[in-house]
């Protein structure tokens, strides 16, 4: 992004990590950082810019995979179920070469931009041509997503995947071999060759117990620990995945990666949906987080993940959008508490600032950004500003802005992003990019 970065920003309401918003934040920038933070301010110094609205951390989105955005639509006819909706999947990622997936991750991109999210952890695991061979340079498909957050101007943890088999004891197949590195010591090989560049990251993924056997996902954990990444894995979608990783192993796949040496403070588990109370404890003596994506999880028809036992054990969440079934991080948030309301007809099992906390610091921490997510000195200035004068938001007062924000906002209501210091969103438009325009052409380069 081009725009200047302004040096003082002063705030009609900011969300600064409590229970409630403060009035009149005054917010001084050095570089792409936040240098103090003053509240109470009554009015803005002539030299700030003025943000109307409630101002907050900018959101992480710890769960993405971009090229799936294509999937929006397509896959809401007809009955089925996740392993259906996978087969569809398949189809579009057959479809997609490195130019198409650089245009389609762009504008997904800019959508989240838009949306708010300032950082987004991709859970690559697009690595090859189709058949299998690795393209001449074998992170190229890698370089370009990473590429197309930095044009859309938000940060990205590449969370390189591993995948080696199409299930339990099968060999990958058909679209499944773009996926696979064949073995681990081949995906570490060429991972180890990927340089991410300015504003970008590296993790590791385990793709789940299904498609990487406990001896491989051993040695991408270990491979991880060594660099200190984030490490995260597709865990207990679906209870055929739990039953079938039993008939294999004899035990739930929690236990499975834990034996691996998987579970720690930097592994996250995505969905954990089908989990039982020795799952949870484990997660809770890893110190490990969760991440969860509801509005995938509902679509998918997966289930609703024990999200309060899991916050009430000590393991930390955040929020993902997925497959991208709507990029929207307010209705990932509400979902978590929403939905556990219907399954356990109780009320009020997160808070507001809980469920916000878990779509900002808590994001950005798991994909490896502890530095984001909070507004305080020190902090990477990534901020974002919703208007509080669109029909959802109307009649929102300070002492209960948290509380709408998270029930009621929607992406929407965005209004202004700042990514270290530097505009992307103004006015709820986009500085670089026209990403109507961009997600239309992209995904008209797809079969139907």
């Amino acid at each position: 992004m081009s725009a200047e970065r302004p040096g003082v920003i002063w705030c009609e309401l900011a969300w600064l990590g409590g229970e409630r918003a403060e009035p009149g934040v005054l917010i001084e920038l050095e570089d792409e950082r936040v240098a103090s933070v003053s509240a109470g301010v009554a009015n803005p110094p002539a030299q700030a810019r003025s943000l109307s609205g409630l101002t907050i951390p900018g959101l992480a989105n710890a769960h993405s995979h971009a090229f799936q955005r294509a999937l929006r639509g397509r896959t809401q006819v007809g009955r089925g179920d996740f392993w259906t909706w996978r087969r569809s999947m398949y189809e579009v990622a057959e479809a997609i070469d490195p130019e198409l997936y650089h245009a389609l991750a762009r504008a997904t991109f800019g959508e989240m931009a838009l949306a708010g999210i300032t950082a987004v952890g991709e859970f690559h695991y697009l690595h090859h041509r189709p058949g299998g061979a690795p393209y001449e340079d074998p992170n190229r498909l890698g370089k370009v997503v990473i590429d197309a957050a930095r044009e859309a101007g938000i940060r990205i943890t590449l969370l390189d995947t591993c995948y080696l088999h199409g299930g339990f004891g099968q060999q990958a197949e058909g679209p499944q071999l773009r996926f696979s590195d064949g073995t681990a010591e081949a995906w570490a090989e060429r991972v180890d060759a990927l340089d991410p560049g300015d504003g970008a990251r590296l993790g590791a993924a385990i793709h789940s117990v299904r498609a990487v056997d406990p001896e491989a996902a051993a040695r991408v954990a270990a491979f991880a620990a060594e660099r200190a990444w984030p490490l995260h894995a597709h865990l207990s979608e679906q209870p055929a995945e739990n039953e079938d990783c039993v008939s294999a192993y004899g035990k739930r796949p929690t236990l499975v990666l834990a034996e691996a040496d998987a579970l720690s403070a930097s592994f996250t588990a995505v969905h954990a949906t089908h989990l039982d109370d020795a799952d949870i404890e484990l997660l809770a003596g890893g110190d490990c987080a969760v991440c969860l994506c509801p509005t995938t999880e509902r679509d998918l028809a997966d289930g609703v993940g024990p999200a309060h036992s899991l916050a009430e054990a000590g393991v930390r969440l955040c929020l993902g959008t997925d497959s991208h079934a709507l990029i929207d991080a307010f209705e990932e948030a509400r979902a978590v508490e929403l939905d556990e309301r219907l399954e356990t007809g109780m009320r009020g099992g997160h808070s507001a600032a809980g469920l916000l906390r878990a779509a900002t610091a808590g994001g950005c921490a798991a994909i490896g950004w502890p530095e984001a997510g909070r507004i305080e000195p020190g902090a990477l200035a990534d901020l974002v500003t919703v208007g509080l004068d669109g029909v959802r938001l109307a009649g929102t007062s300070a002492g209960h802005a948290i509380e709408s924000l998270v029930f009621a906002a929607s992406a929407d209501d965005v209004r202004d992003v700042i990514v270290g210091g530097r505009p992307v969103v103004r006015d709820g438009a986009h500085l670089g990019l026209n990403v109507t325009a961009e997600l239309r052409e992209a995904i008209s380069g797809l079969p139907e």
